[in-house]
């Protein structure tokens, strides 16, 4: 999932990199919001670590219901997939794949995000043991300090989640090499 501004089209060159036989069914949601300063988002930001309410509330369910009919569409099962994303899509990723009563995935890639405290929405971490989550953040990140990064990492490790987790001395991105690290432990 994208992050905030961007579009389903921002990660597709991972799709790539992930799977570079091209054996795996890679898709990529469209966030449902369309605010300042342009560009698709997953909810309003009203501070780092906790979105919106209201525009998350509305966003995760759109999100849920996509991801659902996507996988039912192609006779998948969420405990096959990996579910990832950037930023506001890394946000987005930790809910749909750790929010209280959704199906557990395969695994979890979130680069340079955070895991969402939401009025109303809760994450469940129990019986995540050897969920495989790959977690990248830039230690120069001036938009979602690593703090957050490092928070989940925590969180996660101590859910028993099999967790890889990488620093790289840089800013609001992706590290290309992460995404091979990434590849080989999801």
């Amino acid at each position: 999932m994208h992050g905030r501004g961007a579009d389903e089209n921002d990660l597709a060159p991972i799709f790539d990199r992930l799977d570079p036989e091209q054996r795996l069914l890679g898709l990529a949601p469209r966030g449902p919001l369309s605010l300042p300063p342009g560009g698709a988002h997953w909810y309003r930001v009203a501070r780092i670590g906790y979105p919106d309410p209201g525009t998350f509330h509305d966003s995760l369910p759109k999100l849920t219901d996509w991801l659902d009919g996507a996988l039912a569409e192609h006779g998948l099962d969420h405990s096959r997939t990996v579910i990832g994303g950037f930023s506001q899509g890394a946000v987005m990723s930790y809910a749909v794949g750790l929010g209280q009563g959704r199906p557990a995935p395969a695994a979890i890639v979130a680069m340079s995000g955070f895991m969402p405290t939401v009025e109303g929405f809760a994450l469940d971490l129990t019986g995540r043991e050897g969920l495989p989550v790959a977690i990248a953040h830039g230690t120069d990140d001036p938009v979602i300090g690593v703090e957050w990064g490092r928070d989940a990492r925590d969180r996660l490790t101590q859910a028993g989640a099999d967790v890889l987790f990488r620093e790289y001395p840089m800013a609001h991105s992706v590290d290309p090499s992460f995404i091979e690290e990434a590849r080989q432990h999801v």
